[in-house]
């Protein structure tokens, strides 16, 4: 009997035990931003693109008007548990050039530089009645005219 309330001790707390590990947060990272050493090793006013891309790479976004800038986009996202997804970290690193292909700019932006942005989400009115697609189809008999098909 004693054994019995010791196997059903070590069960409840294995099982408490389970629990607690599951509810422990999980981190992911996303993307690549260059880090402050690695941006050291570019010279604002003399490299040129092919001269960051051997430093650093190429990024995964340009500008988009005329290969303007680079951008180098790293997050970390936190998961807990049954919450939202939470970005506790964001570096976006932007790297613009002149027209001759000369660095001209480096920035470092954090999350807490940025601007939250409403996304609006604008739906146009199709101008389509709700009626079923049964609905339509029956309301298309009477205006078939087999004569002007022959």
């Amino acid at each position: 009997m004693a054994d019995q309330r010791l196997w059903g001790r070590y069960a409840l707390i294995v099982l408490a035990m389970v629990g607690l590990i599951g509810c422990a947060a999980t981190f992911t990272n996303h993307g690549y931003s260059p880090t402050d050493v690695e941006l050291e090793e570019i010279t604002v006013g003399i490299d040129t693109r092919n001269s960051v891309e051997t430093t650093i790479g190429r990024p995964t976004s340009t500008g988009v008007l005329n290969d303007g800038g680079w951008y180098y986009v790293s997050s970390k996202v936190k998961y807990f548990a049954y919450r939202d997804p939470e970005v506790i970290d964001r570096q976006l690193v932007a790297i613009t050039f002149n027209t001759r292909g000369t660095v001209t700019n480096i920035e470092r932006f954090t999350l807490q530089d940025g601007k939250v942005v409403a996304l609006t989400r604008r739906v146009t009115d199709s101008g389509i009645r709700k009626v079923s697609f049964i609905g339509q189809l029956l309301s298309n008999m009477g205006r078939i005219n087999l004569g002007d098909d022959l």
